[in-house]
């Protein structure tokens, strides 16, 4: 018996098909999915030229054109000083501090986004099985991707680049606009 050779192990389709169905029932796909809207925002994203007058080499890559930066080697993997993260391009605000844990992957990891209207979900398949792509909504850079392999209560891996985000202190939040998020850092 011949076995049609759509259906045999060489095609790539036949082995990512498991994964395929799986991401489609996975919390990530139904809720991260569907982001809530954003709302009117002077965050903007620069034309692309300025883009490039502005951002390091590594920066435009990742933000750009999906890039990785390398794990272990990157400015805020290791970061644990409280504040927010920003997208480097737009500066909407990502992620705080307070949500950031060591994954062991060598990139900051964090269980949710401080602004979930700030951050969209698609799938892509770049490496032949889905995987959920994180972008920044009004900037749209590439952010890293998330996962459903981190810890409670969300039981997410927001996997990010450190490159596509800027770190702000809780010292520098109300000089750089961001004072509003300074009551999560109280003290109590």
């Amino acid at each position: 018996m011949n076995a049609d050779p759509a259906m045999t192990m060489k095609n790539p389709v036949v082995w990512a098909l498991p994964a395929l169905m799986m991401s489609a029932y996975s919390p990530i796909s139904m809720a991260a999915q569907n982001p809530v809207p954003a709302t009117k925002s002077s965050y903007k994203r620069p034309p692309d030229a300025d883009l490039k007058k502005k951002l390091t080499p590594l920066q435009y890559e990742v933000t750009r054109h999906e890039a990785t930066e390398t794990p272990f080697h990157n400015e805020y993997w290791d970061n644990h000083e409280e504040g927010i993260y920003v997208d480097i391009i737009s500066g909407e605000p990502l992620f705080s501090s307070l949500d950031k844990y060591d994954s062991g992957t060598g990139w900051p990891s964090f269980t949710k986004p401080l602004e979930p209207a700030n951050v969209k979900t698609k799938t892509d398949y770049k490496l032949l099985y889905p995987r959920t792509e994180v972008r920044s909504r009004n900037a749209d850079s590439h952010l890293g991707h998330l996962f459903d392999d981190g810890p409670r209560p969300t039981g997410l891996r927001y996997c990010m680049n450190s490159a596509a985000m800027r770190f702000i202190p809780v010292s520098r939040l109300a000089a750089e606009g961001y004072g509003k998020y300074l009551p999560l850092f109280a003290r109590k």
